[in-house]
């Protein structure tokens, strides 16, 4: 297909040139583009945060921490001591970032998968018995559930939502897009209970209790609203992605290396036979794991016999079992098929896996970097706090107030992205001061869960951002940050104002939100 020199989503049509929509995407993608490189900008952003640490340092700031109660202070981050330990941890703050050996160990063992033929394999399989009207939803709904294994849905689903689309004859960034906005744009959205749900659930009955110290809080408290809220993220996703999204990229050429592009020719006797025994190994493996789960003294349950909690062994191994389940059906697939002849052929594949992550590993050291140092200022808790407490001055009506939360959450997400460090910092505030008004702790919770999810798509400062541009430049290479901005923008500020309102709606229609959830607290 012949490159296209225009801007990379803007084509050329009557529609992109009348909508006033596509001409300020396309304008927030061409500033987005005219950016540095995402590796340069980390670096650029980190010299700017240390100017601002040292102008800032010398400020007494009247607000306290909620957990210690004392005033915030903004570290000097260009002192002498500080640049000393800046030096002296950049080796373990580089392979301390946690998103790298997620990437890296789980790229391993879906590169063999990959290289192998059997993701190919089983896609077509999928391709054939799956409507071309349902693989939009089929995907974000996929995307929804990842959130369960925490991370998996950003190293598998997000680039195999291109792979899908482009063997469907569809642009492959829509695909990614798509996945992309139900992995983290509805990262609150699922209907399975995960680890964060605890997470959360410990950080607001820690703020409830300041109010009320006999209060508990259920951790499946929000479970009935996240599990709605998958049917309204995977129709919101639908309706984005096949009306707005991928007509917007019909004129962009895929120029990516055609030798790098997934293939999807028909399957033959031997690949068939070879993807079957493929699949039984890895079915075969997913029944001995949920075997090995069951009894109460699994050694893959924490000491209080949970499965779902961030202390519990399974769920601290779910990146090596992402590494299993694929690289064993991978070989498994190979080796049966004739693509893999003796055992260097499945290390080859996982160097060349490697090789294509190199642009990725660099733009990680520079965001470990920044991440860490932006953490380190205080300037981050300064900006979540001093939020917070302006919201809680403004004394807005209940619902308004709610909705205000919320907009603040998706603003703060776009420089603070953990959503347990968030809520740890903002519980304290905005729990209780909503109590004081009537509004329980289920209902602040499921608040936030809202503005959380909603910007997280939007952010280059998402650890994983840089990694789905890198995807999208495997189909076009002019991809920037400003090209998957622009792309996943609409995803954003539809997914914000809909879902606020759903929130909303779901409020006054008085449907449960979860186990021993309730709307209100009683006030004096």
């Amino acid at each position: 297909m012949e490159n296209v020199q225009a801007s990379p989503t803007g084509g050329d049509d009557a529609n992109n040139k009348n909508g006033w929509i596509n001409r300020a995407l396309n304008f927030i993608e061409v500033v987005g583009n005219k950016l540095p490189d995402p590796a340069v900008l980390f670096l650029v952003l980190m010299v700017a945060i240390w100017v601002l640490s040292w102008l800032l340092s010398g400020v007494n700031f009247d607000t306290l921490h909620p957990a210690t109660g004392e005033a915030i202070q903004v570290t000097n981050l260009l002192s002498s001591s500080e640049l000393a330990r800046f030096l002296s941890s950049m080796v373990t703050t580089f392979t301390g970032f946690a998103p790298l050996g997620v990437v890296l160990v789980a790229m391993l063992g879906v590169g063999v998968a990959e290289q192998s033929g059997f993701i190919n394999a089983v896609l077509k399989k999928l391709l054939a018995i799956t409507p071309q009207m349902l693989l939009t939803p089929m995907l974000i709904l996929v995307a929804i559930v990842s959130h369960t294994a925490v991370d998996a849905g950003y190293v598998l689903v997000i680039p195999l939502g291109g792979v899908i689309f482009y063997a469907a004859g569809r642009h492959p960034l829509a695909g990614i897009a798509a996945a992309f906005a139900g992995v983290s744009g509805g990262f609150s959205a699922n209907f399975v209970p995960s680890a964060i749900d605890p997470l959360l659930q410990g950080f607001t009955q820690t703020a409830a209790q300041i109010v009320d110290p006999e209060m508990q809080v259920n951790p499946l408290n929000n479970w009935f609203f996240t599990s709605a809220s998958c049917l309204v993220v995977t129709m919101l996703g639908w309706w984005l992605t096949d009306k707005v999204i991928e007509p917007r990229l019909k004129n962009v050429a895929i120029d990516g290396d055609k030798e790098d592009m997934p293939v999807m020719q028909e399957l033959g006797a031997r690949e068939k036979k070879a993807m079957y025994l493929a699949v039984t190994v890895m079915v075969a493996g997913i029944v001995g794991l949920i075997a090995w789960m069951l009894p109460e003294t699994s050694a893959l349950r924490d000491s209080q016999g949970q499965l779902a909690s961030f202390a519990a062994p399974v769920m601290k191994s779910i990146v090596p079992l992402i590494f299993l389940l694929f690289i064993i059906p991978g070989v498994v697939f190979g080796f049966a098929a004739g693509t893999f002849h003796k055992s260097k052929d499945v290390i080859d594949a996982m160097s060349k896996t490697m090789g294509s992550m190199a642009y990725y590993i660099v733009m990680a050291f520079f965001c470990a970097l920044f991440i860490s140092e932006f953490a380190r200022s205080g300037l981050g808790t300064l900006l979540s706090i001093e939020g917070g407490g302006l919201l809680a001055a403004m004394n807005l009506p209940g619902p308004i107030t709610l909705m205000g939360i919320i907009v603040l959450v998706a603003f703060i997400n776009l420089f603070v992205g953990s959503a347990s460090a968030k809520w740890a910092l903002l519980s304290p505030i905005f729990v209780p001061m909503l109590m004081q008004i009537g509004f329980s702790p289920d209902l602040t919770q499921a608040a936030y869960r809202v503005g959380d999810s909603s910007t997280n798509i939007i952010t280059p400062l998402m650890p994983y951002f840089p990694l789905v541009v890198v995807y999208c430049q495997r189909y076009v290479k002019s991809t920037g940050i400003g090209t998957l901005v622009s792309i996943m923008l609409p995803y954003s500020v539809v997914f914000l104002i809909c879902w606020t309102l759903f929130l909303v709606l779901y409020w006054n229609l008085g449907l449960p939100l979860g186990l021993q959830a309730s709307y209100t607290y009683p006030t004096p």
